[in-house]
């Protein structure tokens, strides 16, 4: 039976295997009717040399509408079978020209437009955005409006990096840790309303101060959820850190060098990931940092996997700097004592002619800016975003430029991407965790 079966292997194989090159030639001859043109065609493809087909390219776009680019960027991809050897990222879809309506404002009527920066940070966008404009003037906040303005950084660190690994981990497949991150962003929101009125776009600072103190019962509210997130916080690094899919997806993945980090200009948890020990509350203090305990988590490695693990462990440290800013919280005033550049209180506004006249002046040309031009940069959760102000004096900045953490960290993609296979993109771009509203400003 075995010799008849090994005899008959030619005649099985015609009746078993389709003929050479079908599934092409059925691609390529859609709608082909005549079997004289099959023929030829079949005659034409198998006289290609084979060889000519190796190492051909294909380039393909990666968004700008696309669920795991975390908004509208376009990654122009040039792939060799499934490895990435090109990578351009296409930015400016989202473009708004923030810096130049600016240039037509006053100082506080640009603070709304802060908040469409990192929309996941908004507050602490407003607090760096303030903090610039108060160099330029001079001014120091006493020690409780400092204290509130720490409040509303930390809050936002841990709000933006729940929303951050939460995405990250729904890219690469984990459902359900999204829905515990989200679960504990809501909590933050909550508060948020609580202290601004708006969940979402806060515009809560003003130069010199904030809009109000914090009011009754948010201190309860934000120790009952210190109480309660680091406990949460657990069961989403227990899910993740030790589990083989996230592990084998983000491990080695998008490793960038310590030195590549400093060369391409990135801050934030993504250049701490690489092993540099900066960041802007440590290096260079500002709203009382260096008075609190807290650590800076550095990474070894630099790949995917290490700026996870350092977004993790920012959440704890920022539990830490808030239960610091709690127990030790000033009383006193929250806004700068400079009567001339600030607005009166209502009461008296609504009593006295020259309180009214000084409010109408405020309101309508403004915050008197000194002469001359100043950088500020603040560590948000994206990384350091800063804000050259030059002014020519008034109430309106001459000049005004936001160096944009999203936007620094996305240009190293060109050299990190290529060496990867396509599918690794998502992973590689959710652990850069940025945002093209910050972006493309």
């Amino acid at each position: 039976m075995i010799s008849q079966i090994s005899a008959c292997d030619s005649e099985l194989e015609k009746l078993i295997l389709p003929p050479a090159r079908t599934i092409v030639m059925a691609t390529t001859t859609r709608g082909i009717e005549s079997p004289d043109t099959l023929a030829r065609t079949a005659r034409s493809l198998e006289a290609i040399n084979d060889s000519e087909l190796l190492g051909e390219k294909l380039t393909i776009n990666m968004g700008p509408s696309h669920p795991a680019t975390h908004g509208v960027l376009r990654i122009l991809l040039e792939l060799d079978g499934e490895i990435i050897t090109k990578a351009t990222p296409d930015v400016g879809y989202l473009h708004r020209g923030d810096e130049k309506i600016a240039e037509n404002m006053q100082f506080n009527q640009f603070v709304p437009y802060t908040d469409r920066l990192d929309y996941l940070a908004p507050l602490a966008n407003n607090v760096a955005y303030a903090l610039a404009v108060e160099k330029l003037m001079g001014w120091e906040l006493p020690p409780r409006g400092k204290a509130v303005r720490v409040i509303c950084c930390e809050m936002a660190r841990i709000s933006a990096h729940l929303l951050g690994l939460g995405a990250f981990a729904m890219d690469v497949g984990a459902m359900t840790v999204f829905l515990y991150t989200f679960t504990e962003r809501e909590k933050l929101y909550n508060l948020m309303e609580l202290l601004t009125g708006a969940r979402f776009t806060t515009s809560y600072t003003r130069i010199g101060g904030m809009t109000r103190d914090l009011p009754e019962g948010f201190l309860p509210g934000l120790t009952k959820f210190l109480d309660d997130f680091p406990g949460n916080l657990d069961e989403v690094d227990h899910m993740l850190t030790r589990n083989r899919i996230w592990v084998d997806r983000t491990r080695d993945l998008g490793i960038i060098s310590k030195q590549d980090a400093v060369a391409y200009g990135i801050t934030g948890p993504n250049l701490r990931a690489s092993g540099v020990d900066y960041d802007v509350r440590k290096s260079v203090p500002y709203l009382d940092y260096d008075k609190y305990d807290f650590d800076i988590p550095v990474g070894t490695v630099g790949d995917a996997f290490d700026r996870y693990l350092v977004r993790i462990e920012e959440m704890r440290q920022s539990v830490k700097i808030l239960r610091q800013v709690i127990d030790s919280l000033p009383t006193g005033p929250i806004t700068v004592q400079d009567p001339k550049n600030l607005p009166p209180r209502k009461p008296e506004v609504l009593m006295k002619m020259e309180e009214l006249i000084h409010h109408f002046i405020i309101h309508t040309e403004g915050v008197d800016t000194p002469v001359g031009e100043v950088y500020f940069g603040a560590e948000n959760p994206k990384g350091e975003l800063g804000f050259y102000v030059n002014s020519l004096g008034g109430g309106v900045p001459h000049r005004l430029k936001i160096r944009a953490p999203s936007f620094v960290n996305l240009s190293i993609l060109p050299k990190l991407l290529p060496g990867h296979m396509m599918s690794d993109v998502v992973a590689i771009l959710g652990s850069l965790d940025f945002v093209m509203g910050e972006s493309d400003r």
